[in-house]
């Protein structure tokens, strides 16, 4: 009997994909990764026409992803992971003694019912109880904000710090946030503040910068107090074209940040306070 004509596969898992994508991670899809671009096409419904480089039967073969539909499932998937750690944290700090813990997170205690802990947040004033977290009076929505200051909380507090200064790459079974923190923090910053130093210095301002250490070779070097014990030291290195230097930021370290937030959080807090730098900026 005579066989019909093969369908052609469909690809559903971004393993598969990758292996007809040249994996030489070009960055012509505008993915920083081959793997990257596969989990983009096959969960979150990216055009595999991005790619240049793919042979034309691997595009038929996706003919029939609907774009958009993966990605939504993704984010519904993780909103509710979000949502369901933020109840958990909600649990842990509903037990602790605020009055007790309040100094150790550099915070002030109100009585309840029910009893909150209030202090700063990259210079707003947030309030988090076992119920609740408001932001200057209002709901606290974004749940990644959440569990920023939940985690603050839950952390029990510490000695306030010291300002001994570090790199992420110093910082405990950090290596592979290195690069997430200069893709969301370092990177976007010095692309908007170059040759803006007093906008950047601005902007910090408004934040409650202060200056940090005398005797550091940055053309500008900032304190901001983006937890009340989570202070990020800010580091910025002007362009200079004519020597054919970009602009550069570092961002350091409280040697003890760990004691009140894990890592996972600490790189949420630098990329909040990136956006927020430009927001002020704006």
């Amino acid at each position: 009997m005579r066989r019909g004509r093969c369908r052609p596969v469909i690809f559903v898992n971004p393993l598969d994909f990758l292996r007809v994508t040249p994996r030489t991670n070009c960055g012509s899809c505008g993915h920083p990764t081959c793997l990257a671009f596969a989990v983009a096409v096959t969960k979150g419904g990216a055009d595999p026409a991005l790619c240049p480089h793919l042979p034309p039967d691997a595009l038929a073969a996706t003919g029939n992803l609907v774009p958009g539909a993966g990605l939504a499932r993704v984010e519904r998937g993780q909103e509710e992971r979000d949502m369901a750690l933020v109840a958990h944290l909600k649990s842990k700090v509903n037990v602790l003694d605020y009055p007790a813990i309040a100094p150790r997170l550099g915070a002030a205690c109100i009585p309840g019912p029910p009893a909150a802990l209030r202090f700063r947040y990259l210079n707003r004033q947030v309030q988090i109880s076992g119920e609740e977290g408001r932001l200057e009076g209002g709901e606290l929505i974004d749940p990644r904000d959440q569990i920023l200051l939940y985690n603050y909380v839950a952390s029990g507090g510490g000695e306030a710090p010291r300002n001994e200064w570090v790199g992420m790459e110093s910082l405990p079974n950090s290596m592979a946030k290195v690069r997430t923190l200069a893709a969301y923090c370092e990177q976007p910053l010095a692309r908007r503040f170059a040759g803006r130093r007093e906008a950047l210095a601005r902007a910090c301002r408004l934040l409650g910068a202060l200056p940090g250490p005398e005797g550091q070779s940055a053309d500008l070097g900032l304190i901001l107090p983006v937890l009340p014990f989570v202070p990020l030291y800010l580091l910025f290195w002007d362009a200079e074209p004519a020597e054919g230097f970009a602009c550069r930021i570092k961002m350091l370290f409280d040697r003890r940040v760990l004691d009140f937030l894990d890592i996972e959080s600490l790189i949420f807090a630098t990329e909040r306070m990136a956006e927020r730098l430009m927001e002020l900026d704006g």
